[in-house]
């Protein structure tokens, strides 16, 4: 029988329900009766009324209940609000720091085939001393900065060295052993999951790659690790000058590797907009989300795109 596919219904001051409701909506009945929601019942029962959706919904007690019927399974999370969209911070972050828990529990216990974390506003998790989802979940599994944050899609993928940090903080965070590590996982989880050896495409740091003087982050610390993981069997080729790459280049690659956030991310969301994942490489389980926030500015207004949300099913739904 195919795993379980566990769906965290994510912030509850968001599209959220909006999105999963157009999404399991077109699911085929296969999948729909792989799928568990991790969630308040009575929060999504209320949120669904006000949008006046009809979903059909059961409370299971765990992951291994099934039910008889084709309502879509819930595992109910305590949560304490009295508006359905308008839950209070203190409230929401308890109640979101408890299902992550639990997800990642289930995901190491393998009772699913994977996690798919509808949007979280980072300021829910801010008592975790952990900045994003992708260092949470690197912490719940004790790994020691070999996570990377891949942002995927079948034409392109990328992945930022630094995550979630200034931009004053990137140069002193990168590092030799850091750039090696991360690339090392995306080589290892790429070919697991895609099941072809990646064309890794490095960038520099700075403006035309700071011209290689000696002092700089490319030839102290980029180009040093270029021919490290080339000696290792990779196929990398870097630093590349980023401000042109993702006009032709990048084609050429399976995935661009940057030194910061919005190096990369910025130019791939221009390129493609919803029409991405967000995979956690090298945790012990899957760990797929939406490539977008909560939208909280488009909250009741149905309108919310849940073509991402779709992809992660689509993603997740295909691994045995």
């Amino acid at each position: 029988m195919s795993k379980k596919i566990l769906i965290i219904s994510g912030d509850p001051n968001s599209i959220n329900s909006e999105i999963i409701f157009k999404t399991i909506k077109n699911c085929s009945k296969k999948i729909k009766k792989r799928i568990y929601i991790l969630s308040n019942f009575d929060l999504l029962s209320k949120q669904f009324k006000i949008l006046n959706i009809k979903f059909k919904m059961s409370i299971v007690k765990n992951i291994d209940e099934n039910i008889s019927s084709n309502n879509i399974k819930i595992i109910n999370v305590p949560l304490r609000f009295k508006n359905a969209f308008k839950v209070s911070e203190r409230d929401a972050s308890k109640y979101i720091i408890n299902c992550l828990n639990i997800a990642h529990n289930l995901a190491i216990k393998k009772k699913i085939i994977g996690i798919i974390n509808c949007p979280i506003d980072k300021k829910l998790i801010k008592n975790t001393n952990k900045v994003g989802l992708t260092e949470y979940f690197a912490s719940k599994c004790k790994l020691n900065n070999s996570e990377v944050m891949m942002i995927y899609n079948k034409k392109l993928a990328v992945v930022p060295i630094t995550t979630h940090i200034p931009i004053k903080n990137v140069s002193k965070k990168i590092t030799k052993n850091l750039i090696e590590k991360k690339i090392i996982t995306v080589n290892k989880y790429y070919k697991n999951l895609f099941k072809k050896k990646p064309r890794i495409g490095i960038l520099g740091l700075n403006p035309h790659n700071a011209e290689y003087k000696n002092n700089s982050e490319e030839v102290k610390k980029i180009i040093p690790s270029v021919s490290k993981l080339k000696k290792l069997g990779l196929n990398v080729e870097g630093p590349i000058v980023s401000d042109t790459v993702f006009v032709e280049k990048f084609k050429k690659f399976d995935v661009i590797v940057g030194m910061y956030h919005d190096q990369v991310l910025s130019p791939f969301k221009s390129l493609f907009h919803f029409d991405a994942i967000n995979i956690t490489l090298g945790l012990s389980y899957i760990r797929v989300s939406p490539d977008h926030g909560p939208g909280k500015d488009l909250i009741r207004m149905k309108r919310a795109n849940p073509i991402s949300l779709r992809k992660c099913l689509d993603f997740i739904g295909k691994l045995n």
